[in-house]
């Protein structure tokens, strides 16, 4: 099931988004959403997102920014911006340095929007085929051996599965549980 992150400060904007979803994409889609950019980075730190929808004006990060530390993360995932603003500049700034899939304005059409959230999540899951069969062409022509290929497809279902730490005395250790 495809994953969808929508982050705007604006709580009752969060809500309104989050029932479009679930009216419209119920089943084809995971929804979680964010009323602050920080909660929705750190929830973005332990899960990759198939698309990330994010408000352009926000008090404590703006879009732009909470887009670009989302690339550094997960750098296939798909990137749009919901904004009232409608500043070239900052339409620019967004398609040249961060490469947003689209650029959708306040207030939203409600077909519209869903038809560009489906055109995004249909974009994740072609680049996800593409990436797939492109891992699996040098795994065939020996570029890449097979425990490497599986790695890639585990760590990209459950990101950081893989990683191990190990204690001095060959224990493994667990993270620190959370209070």
């Amino acid at each position: 099931m495809s994953r969808l992150l929508l982050v705007d400060d604006e709580p009752n904007v969060v809500a309104a988004l989050q029932r479009v979803m679930r009216r419209r994409l119920a089943g084809a889609v995971q929804v979680e959403a964010f009323d602050n950019p920080l909660a929705a980075l750190a929830r973005i730190q332990t899960m990759p997102f198939d698309v990330v929808l994010s408000d352009f004006r926000m008090p404590q990060m703006d879009g732009f920014t909470f887009l670009k530390l989302v690339r550094e993360k997960w750098p296939h995932c798909v990137r749009m911006v919901l904004s009232a603003s409608t500043e070239v500049e900052a339409l620019m700034k967004a398609v040249n340095d961060v490469e947003v899939f689209r650029y959708l304005s306040k207030p939203w059409q409600e077909d519209e929007l869903v038809t560009q959230i489906q055109l995004a999540l249909a974009h994740s899951a072609a680049s996800r085929e593409e990436r797939r069969l492109a891992d699996d062409r040098r795994a065939q022509i020996g570029e890449m051996s097979p425990q490497a290929l599986e790695l890639k497809r585990l760590e990209e279902m459950e990101p950081g599965i893989t990683q191990v730490n190990w204690g001095p005395n060959g224990e493994i250790l667990m993270p620190p549980l959370d209070p």
